[in-house]
């Protein structure tokens, strides 16, 4: 059977400017009213659509496709030789990452000049030449780290970047964490779990906030790193466990003492989530599968 290529990305700013005004007028308007000119969110959405159409004429016509939206992502089966291509930021390639099984990523940069770029270093005009390699097997992979969380009651989550658990709303989020022979109660904003990937972002300025010393882990590093956000010492709760690295056959132990609104999400996608109440409990560590993304050789 001829490979199957599942290209995926998110609606632009404009086409969700469009859904809340119905037309390009009102869009414009509403803007221009705000001192913001729709004409760069335009311009914006022409380089994906562009993006979009050079990526789907370089699939071979012989070979199968689809097109699918980030919000469709938990509702579609990939097959196991899928070739994956997601055009769009960063984000985009993290949030694809959490539904695959060993599936090659290709990321497509379709706006450099608002895309950094780093899980997505492709230009369009790269894909010709990068599927076929892809197909064979031959092109070369970086296999990039995830983080999993399991709960007592069976259920499971993945994420590329950083797993959060806390409260879903700005209250405390209080909790027992255990890391090794350390034990400790927090009343905290939550703490996130990050993987190397991740540490170039939320991990990174809370990393800056702590003033840490902790040493960061690679994007391709077993290791895991967590961070306690705004821990708050008092009678019941401390703040000396707020940070450390979670080793290639080590993890992290959290058991709620949230009545209601604890949760667990990853990669910012707060939809997809563990719900985290009292007495449940979730460890957290490195998960055995990887993002395969692919580099231009």
């Amino acid at each position: 059977m001829e490979p199957r290529v599942v290209v995926v990305h998110r609606p632009s700013a404009y086409e969700e400017l469009l859904r809340a005004h119905c037309t390009h007028g009102q869009a414009a308007f509403f803007l221009r009213s705000r001192g913001q000119d729709i004409d760069e969110v335009a311009a914006r959405h022409l380089l994906q659509e562009q993006a979009l159409a050079q990526v789907l004429g370089a699939i071979p016509t012989a070979w199968r496709r689809t097109q699918l939206l980030r919000h469709d992502l938990d509702r579609f089966l990939f097959e196991p030789g899928d070739l994956v291509v997601a055009v769009g930021q960063d984000g985009l390639v993290a949030n694809v990452a959490k539904y695959l099984d060993g599936q090659p990523v290709v990321g497509v940069n379709p706006d450099p000049g608002c895309y950094d770029g780093v899980l997505a270093p492709h230009a369009p005009s790269a894909v010709a030449v990068l599927l076929p390699g892809v197909a064979r097997g031959e092109a070369p992979l970086e296999r990039r780290t995830m983080v999993e969380a399991r709960s007592d009651d069976g259920q499971r989550l993945l994420a590329l970047n950083e797993l959060f658990i806390g409260h879903r709303s700005h209250q405390s989020a209080r909790y027992l964490l255990r890391h090794g022979a350390r034990s400790e109660r927090h009343s905290s904003s939550g703490l996130i779990v990050s993987t190397g990937t991740g540490a170039t972002g939320w991990a990174r300025s809370i990393h800056r906030c702590h003033r840490s010393k902790l040493d960061l882990p690679a994007p391709t590093d077993p290791q895991l790193a967590f961070f306690v956000r705004e821990a708050f010492p008092s009678r019941a709760t401390g703040c000396a466990v707020t940070e450390g690295v979670v080793g290639r056959r080590s993890s992290l132990v959290v058991r709620s003492e949230m009545n209601e609104g604890g949760v667990v999400f990853g990669d910012g996608i707060e939809e997809d989530r563990i719900e985290f109440g009292w007495a449940r409990e979730l460890v957290v560590a490195r998960a055995e599968r990887t993002l395969n993304l692919v580099r231009a050789a």
